[in-house]
């Protein structure tokens, strides 16, 4: 079953059709997705961090992150590919360690991030991630993540070259497909399809180009990461500085009814 997950997932990448993915960070939340009829959910580690109190960056300890990535995939029957931030340890042993773990919590996908390591380091650690997988025999979809444009890393002018390699060696260490966040501009989505040989992803938000512009440019999987997480927060901020302040509950209008909230959960 997790074999024919993971295969199922892996399809679903193409620029004909990107894979359009609303980020979860819990059982509702990612009922919610399934039930408006997204193909996968896919978790954010921003959102799991925060709704179970603690901040995103390598902070929430390895063994919280896989009960929720279990507790999701058990309420979903879509494929689910989980956010590992950097992988949950401190060299390729504890990734691997960590692939095990997300494998036996039944998602079949990871997101794992370079961030500010070198990138030769990282490519051992998405190797020994693909060897955890090999191992259990499940094709796991690794979404290697390049920060260098989400981060501002290196040079401006030699910042694309530096992302393309960087993504030709997660590919050679066994990466699946490359994520490339904190750039939307056309032409530069355009010239990293071109150059990454395998599915991209790029994290989207208000002011990107649609899911379908994104795809002709040769995008074959598109993100909103933390976005819905954020925007969730901040209607309960929203509304209890009204209530707070000016006693109204405006900020409440079009919320979703509790009936149909509370059915997605029931049995």
């Amino acid at each position: 079953m997790t074999t024919d997950l993971a295969r199922a997932f892996a399809d679903l990448h193409s620029p004909a059709k990107p894979l359009a993915l609303p980020n979860a960070w819990d059982v509702a939340s990612a009922r919610l997705v399934e039930a408006a009829g997204a193909a996968a959910v896919a978790t954010t580690s921003a959102g799991v961090a925060w709704s179970l109190g603690s901040p995103d960056g390598d902070a929430l300890a390895r063994d919280r992150a896989l009960d929720l990535i279990a507790r999701v995939a058990a309420a979903v029957s879509v494929p689910v590919t989980a956010d590992v931030e950097s992988g949950f340890g401190a060299d390729p042993a504890a990734v691997a360690e960590t692939v095990s773990g997300v494998l036996a919590a039944g998602a079949v996908g990871i997101n794992i991030e370079d961030g500010t390591r070198a990138p030769a380091e990282h490519a051992e650690r998405v190797a020994a991630a693909r060897s955890a997988a090999d191992a259990a025999g499940v094709p796991l979809y690794i979404n290697a993540r390049v920060d260098t444009y989400l981060r501002g890393l290196g040079d401006p002018a030699t910042r694309l070259d530096e992302t393309l390699a960087r993504a030709a060696a997660y590919l050679r260490a066994g990466a699946t497909g490359v994520f490339v966040p904190g750039v939307t501009d056309p032409a530069t989505v355009a010239e990293l399809a071109k150059g990454i040989d395998a599915p991209l992803n790029v994290l989207v938000g208000p002011g990107a180009p649609s899911v379908s512009e994104l795809g002709a440019l040769g995008v074959a999987r598109v993100s909103l990461g933390s976005w819905v997480a954020e925007a969730a927060y901040a209607v309960v901020r929203r509304a209890t500085e009204e209530l707070v302040s000016g006693g109204t509950y405006g900020s409440l209008a079009g919320s979703l009814p509790y009936g149909e909230l509370n059915s997605l959960l029931e049995g």
